[in-house]
């Protein structure tokens, strides 16, 4: 505001429905406030467009340094990029709502669930709006569905997914980052540790649900080593992983002031090569993506893991934002509608 008596400026679309969030719950640095929801399933961008989304929760409490995800909240009019793991929003849950939007996709369709906002955050303990999305999806077919967390919360589902396995496509991208217990307390400060995410993975391919492991971000200097690598690949493999993939770190600007700070912090004779390498662009180009990419390819044939690789940068809440949902207006398909009919046989 340019004067103090200025009018602050008009909240719109889903600025102004975060504004008006009822308070759910609040912690010693978390608070979790109610978000009126109009639609769940949005239209991925960019690379994406191919790709229905979906985030049961926008913010996420657990604080990953390097998150790409923190641009979020701007949409809400919370320019502070701490303030995505502070505020967590639970969108307001209707089964009958969601089931009809589930009901409009057709046979086939993909649908990604948690690409900006892991689904199994401590949230998920409180609300269970994930476990009543499964449920939903436990009653269709044909469907591709895949879940990215880094959560051990996970395997709690493993019956429901294992349901919807029956009927449908469905896998777990489960990130781990590092087996380094320590490095990861530092760059995932709340997130669960590395051996319990390694057991959600064999509780979850034991009840016959497939599972990815992904090593993202592979950050230079720090978790990059083929020797860091090749642990999560051997640890994912002993565990029962069908696939491993593993991508470099890319820094949006949001992404930038939380990770760059804590780089002076935790690693200070990084931070001038960081600098100079994110400097123009937040993805990395050249000799040292392609390096990375050699080097996980010859982990995961040692280890005889397939690829797997989940969304690298998506931007999801476009048509949350704005309430568009244009392509689900049209109603199924038809063989959507021909295997319904089957199912009822």
């Amino acid at each position: 505001m340019l004067f103090d008596d200025d009018p602050p400026p008009k909240l719109i679309a889903i600025a102004r429905l975060a504004a008006s969030s009822d308070l759910l719950e609040a912690k010693r640095q978390v608070e979790y406030l109610e978000l009126e929801t109009r639609r769940f399933i949005g239209r991925g961008s960019g690379r994406m467009r191919s790709i229905w989304t979906i985030n049961p929760y926008r913010g996420c409490e657990y604080g990953c340094k390097y998150c790409y995800a923190r641009y979020a909240h701007e949409f809400m009019e919370l320019r502070d990029p701490q303030l995505f793991e502070r505020k967590i929003y639970a969108k307001q849950f209707q089964a009958a709502a969601f089931r009809a939007e589930v009901r409009r996709l057709k046979f086939g369709d993909t649908v990604w669930i948690g690409t900006a906002t892991d689904p199994y955050q401590p949230a998920e303990r409180r609300f269970q709006i994930m476990r009543q999305m499964l449920a939903v999806f436990a009653g269709e077919s044909g469907l591709d569905l895949g879940i990215t967390t880094k959560s051990d919360f996970a395997s709690r589902d493993a019956d429901l997914m294992a349901q919807i396995a029956r009927k449908n496509k469905i896998r777990v991208h489960l990130t781990i980052t590092t087996l380094d217990e320590a490095l990861a307390r530092l760059i995932e400060p709340r997130a669960p540790r590395p051996a319990l995410r390694l057991n959600a993975v064999r509780k979850l391919t034991e009840a016959g649900v497939p599972v990815s492991v992904l090593a993202h971000p592979v950050m230079p200097l720090i978790n990059d080593s083929e020797e860091s690598l090749d642990r999560v690949c051997a640890a994912a493999a002993r565990n029962g992983a069908s696939s491993f993939s593993a991508a470099p770190l890319f820094l949006k600007p949001c992404s930038a002031q939380v990770f760059l700070p804590f780089l002076e912090e935790r690693f200070p004779h990084l931070v001038r090569r960081y600098r100079e390498r994110f400097e123009k662009a937040a993805y990395l180009k050249g000799h040292y993506p392609e390096m990375i990419a050699e080097r996980v390819d010859r982990i995961r044939a040692r280890h005889g893991l397939a690829t797997g690789r989940a969304p690298e940068s998506p931007e999801p809440f476009q048509n949350d934002q704005l309430n568009l949902f244009p392509q689900l207006a049209k109603g199924p398909s038809t063989a959507r509608t021909l295997q319904r009919k089957v199912n009822r046989l």
